[in-house]
């Protein structure tokens, strides 16, 4: 079975998202963020709401229930910590997980390039190969949802190849044909 982690900035949406449709489908799946804090919208532009990873969707949920329930329940963040909490305890940070998969999908190039950075860091010492691809989402729910049906497509045509080494090219392909979504490709080691 291939063992899949999503991954955006944060652990919220996105890769929430993804993780979800993923897990639907009975696939191995994780997910993870790059940023250097948990970030959400809060009550103006300029002040996010600011966790650090590991803090449990739970408290997560409580605090912002506590500060501005109905601002929250508009703006779609009460459900997406609902669903959040259904998956997982809390968000967790791509560059302090040592775990090995055979396929990353990151939303967003700038945590595409996290993640590069991150798994050339390492050095490679396990050999290990990873196929990396970013699908290019924007950052609301609206599009993480038609992101996630990307996500699983992609996922789909990775299980169902024979020799995923050898089809990546044309799996990128076609699901480029079949999206709006910019993909983005590596090929890296554990």
């Amino acid at each position: 079975m291939v063992r899949f982690a999503v991954v955006c900035a944060s652990n919220m949406n996105r890769s929430m998202e993804g993780h979800l449709v993923l897990s639907k489908d009975g696939k191995n799946v994780q997910s993870f963020g790059t940023g250097t804090k948990v970030r959400l919208p809060g009550d103006s532009i300029d002040r996010p709401l600011i966790y650090d990873f590991g803090t449990p969707y739970k408290q997560i949920l409580s605090d912002v229930t506590r500060k501005n329930p109905s601002l929250y329940k508009k703006n779609g963040l009460l459900e997406m910590l609902s669903r959040n909490i259904n998956l997982k305890q809390a968000p967790m940070k791509f560059q302090s997980s040592f775990e090995v998969f055979d396929v990353i999908i990151t939303c967003e190039e700038r945590c595409f390039d996290a993640v590069c950075l991150e798994l050339l860091s390492r050095g490679g010492k396990l050999s290990k190969p990873v196929h990396l691809i970013n699908v290019e989402i924007k950052d609301n729910h609206s599009e993480a949802s038609k992101g996630g049906s990307t996500i699983k497509l992609l996922a789909d045509l990775i299980e169902q190849a024979s020799d995923l080494d050898s089809e990546i090219q044309n799996i990128l392909q076609t699901v480029q044909a079949q999206t709006s979504h910019e993909l983005l490709y590596n090929y890296l080691f554990y």
